[in-house]
């Protein structure tokens, strides 16, 4: 009999990490507390019901993914440092990379999280568009490198999806990086 009192950033931990494997199929309560070596009630403690697990979850994401890295690179006092240590942050693999492919695949069928994940999308974008106007570029070519850049981004994710990173992984991208957002790092 499970003994084990699973605490409600546990079940989203375990519930992050499955559903960066299997997507909305790997949110199956008896399976998680299996796991966890808990009692599933122990889920019904901590959350109402799946959908307010799955909102949870979505905080988690935002908080993991979007917020984390912004926070991470504010510290840096000078642009082009704020810049790099971006870069270094958001092109790194992630065990976790299919999250937000389940999460897009999953939103097609909820229309309030196709509306949650433009959202999302807006903020990043915008983000980097303000790294950009901090580097002095202007705000409109700003806002076309921001779109391009996310969109590489994103391209270079899907393609190393299922590879090894090197471990040099700036150095790799950085030539592409200079077509979309032309700097002089000296």
């Amino acid at each position: 009999m499970p003994k084990i009192v699973a605490k409600q950033i546990d079940w989203i931990m375990l519930g992050y990490t499955l559903f960066a494997d299997k997507g909305i199929a790997g949110i199956n309560v008896d399976e998680m507390s299996r796991r966890l070596s808990c009692n599933k009630s122990s889920f019904y403690w901590h959350f109402k019901s799946k959908d307010n697990f799955i909102q949870l979850l979505l905080e988690y994401w935002v908080e993991k993914d979007t917020q984390n890295i912004m926070d991470r690179t504010k510290i840096d006092l000078s642009p082009i440092k704020r810049l790099f240590t971006f870069y270094t942050l958001v092109f790194k693999k992630d065990d976790h990379l299919d999250f937000i492919f389940y999460l897009k695949k999953y939103a097609q069928s909820r229309p309030e999280l196709k509306g949650f994940l433009e959202q999302i999308d807006v903020k990043r974008i915008a983000f980097v568009e303000n790294l950009l106007m901090d580097l002095d570029f202007e705000k409109e070519e700003a806002v076309v490198r921001a779109e391009a850049f996310y969109k590489f981004l994103i391209g270079y994710h899907e393609m190393i999806r299922y590879k090894n990173q090197p471990h040099e992984y700036i150095a790799d991208v950085l030539p592409q990086l200079q077509l979309i957002i032309p700097i002089n790092a000296s």
